[in-house]
């Protein structure tokens, strides 16, 4: 063991730092199936020993990659031989939830599932919701802003959050962790980290924003003909909802029909002989009364031709198997093995344009290859999942590059709610200008000027420690 790692054991103690095999053990990508090549996992147990870390790290030019619950699609946990590890998972306390202030302060490392459950424990809502909600922590959400299924109505992960406590890369511990709601004294520190990916600082304590718990839930599948009338569709539940509607997923044909397959595993609750389908869900206080003014929607919606067919959920049961088809994303690897997954974001009113010119220019290279489609429409977030038959590197920058050069034309976003990590650092310009970019540059220089936090994730790092270019 090198002196750096017998100064970290010091401070973590033996039960806090891997070596070896048990690095080896473990990966840093829920995609990778080899081990994790990183020289040590250090395992602080407090945020006084995250800044003890750092300090030593700082002092010394190593560089440290934050591990939260490894669900990120951007590569940005992803480490070297240089890098030591610093995984926030033996900080996952809940440490206090207001119900006056509908509040909680938490742990970096706790499982975003483990926060909903204690939340709705004491009557209150944590909005923030994804498929990785097992797995998924606090600390890597507020690092990526996550999104997830709820965003059309609560906002991403960044409107979830009243405070944030932060180690800087030099160990000063920045602790913003106020639980007020309107705070306008000064600069709003906290936003520096939200969406950082690790390369400002640690995130290692955070008070979320809690709302409350809705006592009704109406959901519903329905298919649609045209992409035309998912615009329409969504404005007209919207409105009729009167600010109730919670999510808005749609599926692509060609998604529906892949995830329900022969119908064994999800049963078929529509034909698959649509060209769209949106899972709609409406929350809000009053079951019977929303209940009504749920179905009288989807029928007015029906009687105007927006909808060719629908199926309301009758049990938390019924909701879950229809979850259950939008969640499915093992089946959707399955069935698109090798799979390339991109996250982005453009205007509704040119996603359709945009999906056929990627189909097009997808085929004409790889006859065989498949796409599915499906996402967050409500808030301009929609997924694609590609194969070709290989994830050889050249392959995959050619099938990136039709993504992106064509979401480029359009003024779309590279990432919508998954980071840039290392795989979408290349086109990052293609959705922030060249001042953007510097003034990105300018912060990270700033706050981390040796460069050691997540070396090369956002932007390209040069020879020598701690120079970002």
């Amino acid at each position: 063991m090198n002196n750096i790692l017998k100064q970290i054991e010091v401070i973590v103690g033996s039960k806090g730092i891997l070596l070896g095999e048990d690095v080896a053990g473990r990966v840093d990508s829920w995609s990778q199936t080899s081990g994790c090549l990183a020289k040590a996992i250090v395992r602080p147990g407090s945020t006084q020993e995250v800044s003890e870390v750092l300090k030593i790290c700082h002092s010394t030019g190593q560089t440290v990659v934050t591990h939260g619950g490894l669900t990120g699609l951007a590569g940005g946990a992803i480490c070297d031989t240089r890098d030591i590890v610093l995984s926030l998972e033996r900080m996952r306390a809940i440490e206090a939830v207001d119900t006056v202030n509908r509040s909680m302060r938490v742990e970096a490392g706790v499982a975003l599932q483990t926060v909903q459950e204690a939340a709705e424990a004491t009557g209150l809502l944590f909005p923030l919701d994804l498929g990785a909600r097992g797995s998924c922590t606090i600390g890597g959400n507020i690092a990526t802003n996550a999104g997830g299924n709820s965003v059309i109505r609560y906002g991403m992960t960044r409107e979830q959050l009243l405070g944030v406590e932060a180690v800087l890369a030099d160990g000063t511990v920045i602790s913003s962790l106020s639980g007020v709601l309107k705070n306008n004294t000064g600069y709003d520190l906290k936003q520096l980290f939200i969406g950082s990916e690790g390369t400002l600082g640690v995130i290692t304590r955070a008070v979320l924003r809690l709302r409350p718990l809705p006592r009704s839930c109406n959901t519903a599948l329905v298919a649609i003909a045209q992409f035309d009338q998912l615009g329409q569709f969504l404005h007209h539940i919207d409105a009729a909802l009167g600010g109730t509607l919670s999510a808005f997923e749609v599926m692509w044909n060609d998604f529906y029909t892949l995830v329900i397959g022969d119908g064994s595993k999800h049963g078929t609750p529509l034909e698959p002989t649509h060209e769209f389908y949106v899972l709609l869900e409406s929350t809000g206080g009053h079951q019977q009364a929303d209940q009504a003014r749920f179905e009288s929607a989807l029928e007015q919606a029906l009687g105007e031709g927006l909808l060719v067919d629908a199926t309301i959920a009758q049990s938390k049961q019924q909701r879950n198997a229809l979850w259950g088809i939008r969640d499915d994303i093992e089946g959707l690897v399955e069935g698109l093995y090798p799979p390339m997954t991109f996250d982005i974001s453009l205007d509704i009113s040119q996603m359709d344009d945009y999906v056929g010119d990627v189909r097009r220019q997808l085929s004409e290279k790889w006859p065989d290859s498949k796409m599915v489609v499906f996402g967050h429409l409500g808030d301009g977030n929609i997924h694609l999942v590609i194969t070709v038959g290989s994830l050889e590197e050249t392959t995959a920058r050619a099938v990136e590059s039709i993504i992106y050069q064509a979401l480029g034309q359009c003024s779309g976003v590279v990432s919508a709610e998954h980071g840039i990590g290392l795989f979408k650092r290349a086109y990052l310009k293609y959705s922030r200008s060249p001042a953007e970019i510097t003034l990105m540059r300018t912060l990270k220089r700033a706050l981390d000027p040796r460069g050691i936090l997540n070396p090369g994730k956002i932007f390209r790092q040069n020879s020598g420690a701690g120079t970002t270019s």
